[in-house]
């Protein structure tokens, strides 16, 4: 089939990938103008452009595709389906009836739970044991369209919003080569999506971030998990700014009552013991303002000074 790939972040490269050694032939990839990023602020194309290029294929990079010109452009590629994954830009109506086979969605969740732009986030936020990856076929409303395929992915403990990305892209990947076979075929079955349990995943915002120590420490060590690699999860110590990237639970929630959430209890080489609102919890990666994120052990040598037992987050 020919096909238009629309896409920005590496979430999307495991499928243009597949997409490029496929059979299907890429028409244009479309993704977000480059954006400045890094200290200097340099114009930075995303991961799906610089992907695109190395293999030769056309990129678009329009403002919006409201615009009657990049409509014309869509029309006149001649494409199949259209396959959005992680594009950023809303699909007008008009764009989602121009392919004879409509356009397709990898979303991360198993929908119809967490519709939204951080199903990843939410879902290890509200602890719970499994995610997945969904194809759909997108429609006017906002993660609404019916279902082609699912397939369930777990969440471990360990699992951050990058691992589970990670996993999650490739899984998308997979699942969209074989939907396309089949809508190729005449084989596709497609299911409208439930509402009854719908549910929402908002964009995360740095200021949810900051760390609340009044909070339980599990919720506390899924926020961290959720936040990596963004926006990291932090708290401040003495005007310091201090990002927690790992973090571990103890079970010492008697002693934790003992002291004002948000102080250290220990400091040691295996973490700093925090007091929660419920449980103790044990910093083990944390990063200091203008330095690199490194293991407790390696930052206590220069600053324990900031880390003594009896000190506060707030």
């Amino acid at each position: 089939m020919k096909i238009i790939f629309a896409g920005t972040p590496r979430f999307a490269i495991p499928a243009l990938k597949a997409l490029i050694n496929s059979s299907h032939k890429i028409c244009a990839v479309y993704t977000q103008p480059d954006r400045p990023a890094g200290r200097g602020q340099k114009l930075t194309a995303s991961p799906v452009k610089q992907l695109a290029l190395m293999s030769n294929l056309p990129v678009y990079q329009p403002l919006t595709l409201k615009n009657p010109e990049t409509q014309k452009e869509l029309r006149n590629s001649g494409a199949d389906v259209f396959i959005d994954v992680a594009y950023g830009l809303l699909l007008p109506e008009t764009v989602l009836n121009i392919p004879k086979f409509g356009c397709v969605n990898i979303h991360p969740s198993l929908l119809p739970r967490f519709r939204g732009a951080a199903p990843i986030q939410r879902a290890i936020l509200a602890g719970d044991p499994i995610t997945g990856v969904t194809i759909m076929q997108m429609d006017a409303g906002l993660d609404t369209g019916a279902i082609y395929k699912q397939q369930p992915l777990p969440i471990t403990n360990t699992d951050t919003a990058e691992t589970l990305m990670e996993k999650a892209a490739d899984i998308g990947a997979k699942l969209l080569l074989e939907v396309l076979t089949e809508i190729e075929n005449g084989s596709a079955k497609i299911t409208p999506q439930s509402n009854d349990q719908t549910t929402y995943a908002n964009k995360i915002s740095k200021e949810e971030g900051k760390i609340d120590w009044h909070k339980s420490a599990e919720e506390i060590e899924r926020m961290i998990r959720a936040f990596n690699p963004w926006p990291i999860a932090y708290t401040e110590n003495e005007n310091n700014y201090v990002r927690i990237w790992q973090a571990a639970i103890k079970n010492h929630e008697k002693l934790a009552e003992s002291f004002t959430p948000g102080t250290i209890i220990n400091t040691g080489k295996d973490g700093i013991d925090v007091a929660t609102g419920n449980g103790v919890l044990q910093l083990l990666k944390i990063q200091l303002p203008g330095g690199k994120q490194l293991l407790v052990q390696d930052i206590l040598n220069a600053h324990h000074h900031l880390f003594a037992t009896g000190k506060k987050f707030s």
